[in-house]
């Protein structure tokens, strides 16, 4: 239907996803447009791990990260609510990279492969006439033949389209910051405590990213984030010889609220919905940031298949994304909601800990269920 025909694609979000998946239409001739509400660089509350799983295909894009230097990351450290710890090689590795570094590196990518970056807050996507309509605040509207929705965890967006999942409960609370202190090189570590857990690794300037969720019934109990952590984080004495000797680089920590883990659609208004706007892993799995890649690359190849065959059309692209996203990651998804339920029991989680410390393979099986191969 559409060969022949000049394509605009419009990407709502610009993440990892929304700004990998911009790179890579971009550099197939497609016309891209991202709409993006906040300015870069900034930094915003994450893991700041990658897998080496995305590692090939953002090579692959051009858009190879070891030109910022990021930490090498090899090795998992795993700590119940009593301190107990067990360490396993990550299979693949990783490396560590902050979002302020990132996100700013990636989207000097697409712009100069020719995406054109709009900085609105986008109100509303219609359907109309077989081509997709956006809203935003400031700009008349823009038309697109597709437009694939890269908006983050929760939006006013998600709202408007009545998603399902802003009806189920979100009773998680994040929590970051960058701190300057002694940590092992080649290490990401995940220390829980009563209500959450915390992950620990490097990013390329060398310093900690800490960053840990946490229920919200549990940090109501207190009056605020630093009186949570010394009452609740501490008694993991891992964290507590951590934060105690490491020297904050924010003058506040970054928070966010009402995080769902639920299920969501995969499509919405013929969006294809991409990185967190598709689904949010427990933070155990480690690796929402390849995911987030990983998602995207899988929405760009669908988009131009969709483009350049014109045997191929609009339901079949929205279908075999929903299906591909689900093959990639529905295992690792209900695989975190089980650790995340499994290690939120302080008792249980002690005892976890400790039977895989006898049993060594143990902890190398979980990572498996939790990563990917690699892609390209």
């Amino acid at each position: 239907m559409y060969m022949g025909l000049e394509h605009h694609i419009i990407i709502i979000g610009g993440g990892l996803a929304g700004l990998t998946s911009a790179i890579h239409l971009s550099r197939a001739g497609l016309r891209v447009t991202l709409i993006e509400k906040n300015t870069y660089p900034r930094h915003k509350v994450c893991g700041e791990y990658i897998s080496n799983e995305v590692l090939p295909y953002l090579q692959w894009l051009h858009a190879d990260p070891a030109e910022l230097a990021p930490a090498a990351i090899s090795r998992l450290l795993l700590s119940a609510a009593n301190g107990k710890t067990i360490s396993a090689p990550l299979p693949l590795g990783g490396f560590g990279v902050s979002r302020y570094a990132m996100d700013d590196f990636l989207l000097r990518k697409a712009l100069a492969a020719g995406t054109q970056l709009i900085t609105d807050t986008v109100t509303d996507v219609q359907y109309q006439d077989d081509h997709c309509v956006v809203y935003t605040k400031s700009q008349a509207p823009l038309t697109g033949t597709v437009v694939l929705g890269a908006f983050g965890k929760r939006s006013t967006l998600d709202q408007r389209l009545s998603r399902a999942f802003l009806r189920k409960p979100a009773p998680w609370l994040a929590v970051k910051g960058h701190y300057e202190g002694t940590f092992p090189d080649g290490l990401v570590a995940l220390h829980n405590f009563p209500g959450g857990y915390c992950g620990v690794s490097k990013t390329e300037t060398g310093a900690l990213n800490i960053c840990y969720l946490v229920q919200m019934d549990s940090f109501r109990r207190y009056g605020d984030i630093d009186q949570h952590r010394e009452a609740v984080l501490f008694r993991n004495h891992h964290l507590k010889t951590i934060f105690n000797n490491s020297r904050p680089l924010f003058e506040q920590p970054l928070a966010i609220s009402q995080i769902s883990f639920e299920q969501k659609t995969k499509v919405e208004q013929h969006m294809l919905l991409t990185g967190d706007t598709a689904g949010l892993i427990h933070p155990l799995c480690g690796n929402g940031m390849a995911m987030a890649i990983h998602s995207a690359r899988m929405a760009a190849t669908a988009v131009l298949r969709f483009c350049n065959d014109a045997t191929y059309d609009r339901h079949r692209m929205e279908a075999d994304y929903a299906k591909e996203w689900r093959q990639a990651f529905n295992h690792r998804m209900k695989m975190g909601r089980l650790l995340n339920n499994l290690f939120l029991k302080d008792r249980l989680s002690t005892w976890l800990v400790q039977q895989m410390a006898s049993l060594p393979a143990v902890l190398p099986f979980i990572i498996r269920q939790t990563h990917g191969n690699s892609i390209i």
